[in-house]
């Protein structure tokens, strides 16, 4: 049974990203309210780990990007490595492009979400550095499946999604998404084209978010002027 998926992010008023591009916070209120509410609110939603995409994984201090190799035989094995008790850190690269340098990103333990294409010796090299892995089907678009091997295989019970948004979008259009924590920074970006919450890449006819509803769950105005809000993701009525 796949696990709980919290879409746990922080944005500004007009739902842009990017924080280095956020308008400064008001006269009185520290730079540090950014990170320092987010991972607050993080922990109090209580997952076993983070789930991101592969640009957002490019970003930790262990990682490198390389081209990616083919050649693999289907079907692949999932390879469990030594967790230690820890908490996960998932990435979905399903063409194998990032190497690693160890076996953590912030303390927590990396496992790659990959398409069965991937090379015998990227595989290889994942093992060597102790990272564990599964795989999103041939073509590495199948996440419901990989969500369900995740949460049978590690024990996950609930996991932040906290890509960006392109991984949120892709989660978002299978159904996957079953709460959205959403921290609203009082600041404006405002430029066209920046990225946003959701940005799933498909055609002008298709609707992601088709078939669902948000039920409000609760609100909370925290320090500096910051908002919290929390909405369950349900069928939409019938007619909707």
């Amino acid at each position: 049974m796949r696990p709980r998926i919290i879409c746990h992010m922080m944005s500004s008023i007009d739902g842009r990203l990017l924080t280095q591009r956020w308008t400064r916070p008001a006269s009185g209120i520290g730079d540090d309210i950014v990170p320092r509410h987010y991972e607050q609110v993080a922990a109090r939603l209580g997952g076993d780990g983070f789930l991101i995409g592969r640009k957002t994984m490019e970003e930790y201090a262990c990682v490198t990007a390389h081209e990616p190799t083919t050649g693999g035989d289907a079907p692949r094995k999932i390879h469990v490595a030594d967790r230690k008790g820890r908490a996960i850190a998932v990435v979905v690269d399903p063409h194998g492009k990032l190497h690693y340098a160890k076996d953590d990103a912030s303390g927590d333990h990396i496992v790659a979400v990959l398409s069965e294409t991937v090379s015998d010796d990227y595989l290889a090299t994942l093992r060597k550095a102790g990272i564990s892995y599964l795989f999103a089907g041939a073509d590495g678009t199948d996440l419901s499946g990989a969500m369900d091997v995740l949460g049978a295989s590690f024990d996950i019970q609930t996991i932040l999604l906290e890509g960006g948004g392109r991984i949120n979008g892709a989660f978002l259009k299978a159904g996957l998404i079953d709460e959205i924590s959403l921290l609203i920074y009082p600041g404006i970006d405002g430029l066209a084209g920046v990225s946003s919450i959701f940005e799933y890449v498909g055609t002008g006819d298709e609707r992601p978010a088709a078939g669902r509803s948000l039920r409000h769950m609760a609100t909370e105005t925290l320090e500096g002027g910051m908002v919290w809000l929390r909405y369950c993701m349900e069928e939409s009525p019938p007619g909707a």
